[in-house]
């Protein structure tokens, strides 16, 4: 059974840092591409960024290009995603999901995904 689980998330000012963590379990990470997505209150749920674990390629929203960084630790069976110089809009629930064979952080396109955590940038 694919399991994902976000950590990392919490309150920080704009301008500031976080490393989120998504940890899979239930799966070979190196068979999958592992995306992240957020969802701020009354907004539809947006890709964030996607990495396929096989060959390394990383795709990027442009609000967060030059920002956000996606990695992945196979040993450890986790993708990170480092935001640097977070703004007050980054605010949101950030989710990460795994599908097979995606290269693009669309939601419609994943089918297991984590529960989520909070990322509060405050101004």
């Amino acid at each position: 059974e694919v399991q994902l689980v976000e950590s990392g998330g919490g309150l920080v000012q704009a301008g500031g840092s976080l490393r989120l963590s998504c940890a899979a379990s239930g799966f070979f990470l190196d068979e999958y591409s592992i995306g992240w997505f957020r969802q701020a209150p009354g907004k539809e749920r947006e890709g964030v960024s996607c990495i396929t674990i096989s060959d390394g390629s990383t795709t990027y929203a442009n609000s967060v290009k030059g920002r956000f960084t996606i990695s992945s630790d196979n040993a450890e069976n986790t993708v990170y995603l480092k935001m640097n110089s977070l703004k007050p809009e980054d605010t949101a629930v950030y989710y990460c999901a795994a599908e097979k064979g995606v290269r693009y952080p669309i939601p419609q396109l994943f089918d297991s995904w984590g529960q989520g955590t909070q990322v509060t940038v405050s101004s």
